[in-house]
């Protein structure tokens, strides 16, 4: 039997609290504890920089029958991401030498752009390896002004991997639509160099889903989806046809 890897590297404290609404939702973590079909493993990393997420996560993972499965770390998941990807890998070669023996997916949402390229690299050593990428659409819009005049390295420049984003902002920016889709477009180029499924475009399947803000519509952010099975995407786009309630909508 394969394993099956659940990798969260900002995985907060496993409770989603909104003031506005003073509504709490299961974050990430839990959510993927509660799956219907359960992973093998999981392993869950968070920064904890102000708060002690680490500890009411753990907490909130011991609850579960699946604890035993559940690795939880503190640290910067742009870093953790190296032991993770060891230990997977070191269990496909003992398992198989030379092939692969898990099924992994890697849940990449922080709340910034805190995401690094260089993570997303490690994360494709294993060949079955699928990525759910949090776009930061609108913290791209409020930083890319300030940081494209600068030359100083910044979050940005790791978030795509390279300065390439510079000349498509001053390419697009003053464009009324194309800046996100070609930012989008450019970054799963560089996915696709690492193996990954070529996708087609959001204005052709709608497979990168954008959540606005509920009271202004706002544009907030988008999830790209990465397979190296083409299969994936079709799952993906399967998945995301249906709302939160399991009904059908128009994409």
């Amino acid at each position: 039997m394969k394993n099956l890897n659940y990798i969260d590297l900002f995985a907060g404290p496993g409770k989603c609290f909104v003031p506005e609404t003073q509504a709490i939702y299961l974050g990430s973590p839990l959510i993927a504890l509660s799956a219907t079909h359960p992973f093998t493993d999981y392993f869950f990393v968070d920064l904890d920089d102000d708060a002690d997420n680490t500890t009411a996560l753990r907490e909130r993972c011991n609850a579960s029958l699946l604890k035993e499965s559940v690795r939880c770390d503190k640290g910067d998941g742009n870093v953790k991401v190296h032991d993770i990807v060891a230990q997977i890998l070191s269990v496909d070669q003992a398992y198989k030498p030379g092939q692969w023996s898990s099924l992994n997916l890697a849940f990449l949402d922080p709340t910034g752009i805190d995401l690094q390229w260089e993570t997303v690299i490690a994360l494709a050593k294993p060949y079955a390896m699928d990525l759910i990428i949090y776009y930061p659409q609108l913290g791209l819009e409020r930083n890319m002004p300030k940081q494209f005049k600068s030359h100083e390295p910044n979050k940005i420049d790791l978030f795509f991997g390279s300065i390439e984003w510079r000349r498509i902002f001053e390419k697009y920016r003053d464009k009324e639509i194309g800046l996100h889709r070609h930012l989008m477009d450019h970054y799963k180029e560089n996915l696709n160099q690492l193996g990954y499924a070529e996708v087609l475009r959001d204005d052709e399947t709608g497979d990168e889903p954008l959540i606005r803000n509920a009271d202004k519509n706002a544009s907030l952010y988008r999830l790209l989806f990465a397979s190296k099975n083409p299969l994936g995407n079709d799952f993906w786009h399967k998945v995301i046809s249906r709302d939160a309630y399991g009904q059908g909508r128009l994409l």
